[in-house]
C-alpha cells in the first residue's frame, strides 16, 4: 500500500514524464512550465519506499462552471497494485461534490476504477486525424463582407476573448478564457500570430477565428475554432478551418488533429466532411447519484 499525502506546492515532472514515455500522454516537456493543469490547486503524491508511484492534481479553482477537475496518474513500473483505487478515494474524500476526473484516451483501467468508486460518464471528448497530405483542401468560401487577416498580439486580444465567451458559454474549459490566458500562451514556444486567422466585417469588427498549433513533433492542430453566435450559419466556421489547415499544409505539415465535444454533432460533422477521423477519445467521469441516476453537479 503506498503513503498518500497532500501538497500545496509539489513538481510531478520525473513522474509525468516516465507516464508520457508509456502511454504518448500528458503533454509534458523536460524543461520549461508545466501545463495549465498541473499549476496552482492541491497535489496528491503517492510513494512508495520513498519513490513516488502515483500522483494527481486537484484544480481546486475548477472549470467555468466551477466544477473541481482531477488528473490522476500512476508510474507505469508501478500499475496494478491498487495506487490508482488509492488515489481515486482520497481524491473524492477531498474534493468538492461534483467534481470531474479526466481518463484520457479512455483507458480500460481508469473505467475500471471508475466504476469501483461509483463514477460514471459525464463527457466524451474526441480526438480526430487528419492526413493532409491525401485530402483535397478547398479554397475558403467567405461570406460577403467578411475578409481574413491575422491576429495583431496587443491589438486582438479583448476581442477574441469577447468572441470566444459568446462562443463557448458551454465549455467547461474554453469559455473560461480571459485576456491574460492569451497573453500567456502568446509567449509559449509554439505561439504564431501569423497562425491565428481572424475573420472581421468592414469595420474590422471580429466575427471569428481560427487558432492554430504546430506541436514540437511537427504535427498540426486546429486549436480552436471559433464563431461568434451572431455570425453563425453562413459557413463561416468551416471557411475558417479551412484557411487553417491549409496554412498548416502551407507550413510542411502532413498530419492534423483537432479535439471536439462528442455531442457537438454541427462541428463533428463538418470535421467528418473535411476528412477527418475520430483517433481516440478522452472521458470525464463524476460520482452518480444511484437515486437519481445522473451526475451530482
Amino acid at each position: 500500500m503506498a503513503l498518500l499525502s497532500w501538497h500545496s506546492e509539489f513538481d510531478p515532472r520525473p513522474l509525468l514524464l516516465a507516464v508520457a514515455a508509456a502511454d504518448g500522454r500528458p503533454e509534458v516537456t523536460a524543461e520549461g512550465p508545466l501545463p495549465r493543469e498541473f499549476r496552482g490547486g492541491e497535489h496528491l503524491v503517492a510513494t512508495a519506499d520513498g519513490v513516488t508511484v502515483g500522483y494527481a492534481h486537484l484544480d481546486t479553482q475548477g472549470d467555468a462552471f466551477g466544477r473541481e477537475v482531477v488528473e490522476a496518474f500512476v508510474h507505469p513500473d508501478h500499475r496494478g497494485a491498487g495506487i490508482g483505487t488509492e488515489l481515486v478515494r482520497a481524491l473524492l474524500d477531498r474534493a468538492a461534490p461534483g467534481a470531474r476526473f479526466w481518463s484520457h484516451g479512455d483507458h480500460p483501467a481508469a473505467a475500471a476504477i471508475a466504476a469501483k468508486a461509483g463514477l460514471g460518464k459525464v463527457r466524451e471528448l474526441l480526438k480526430m486525424r487528419l492526413d493532409v497530405a491525401g485530402v483535397p483542401l478547398a479554397e475558403p468560401k467567405w461570406p460577403a463582407g467578411v475578409r481574413v487577416r491575422t491576429f495583431v498580439p496587443g491589438q486582438d486580444e479583448a476581442a477574441l476573448v469577447a468572441v470566444n465567451r459568446r462562443a463557448f458559454d458551454w465549455h467547461p474549459e474554453q469559455g473560461a478564457l480571459t485576456v491574460a490566458d492569451v497573453e500567456d500562451t502568446a509567449r509559449e514556444p509554439w505561439f504564431d500570430p501569423e497562425g491565428l486567422f481572424l475573420a472581421v466585417d468592414a469595420a474590422d469588427h471580429l466575427l471569428g477565428f481560427h487558432w492554430t498549433k504546430t506541436h514540437p513533433g511537427g504535427e498540426g492542430e486546429v486549436y480552436v475554432v471559433g464563431v461568434d453566435p451572431a455570425a453563425q450559419g453562413g459557413g463561416l466556421g468551416k471557411a475558417l478551418t479551412l484557411a487553417g489547415l491549409r496554412h498548416l499544409v502551407g507550413r510542411g505539415l502532413s498530419e492534423v488533429i483537432l479535439y471536439v465535444e462528442a455531442d457537438n454533432v454541427p462541428a463533428v460533422t463538418v470535421y467528418r466532411g473535411l476528412g477527418f477521423e475520430r483517433a481516440e477519445a478522452h472521458i470525464q467521469y463524476s460520482l452518480v447519484d444511484t437515486e437519481r441516476t445522473g451526475p451530482v453537479t
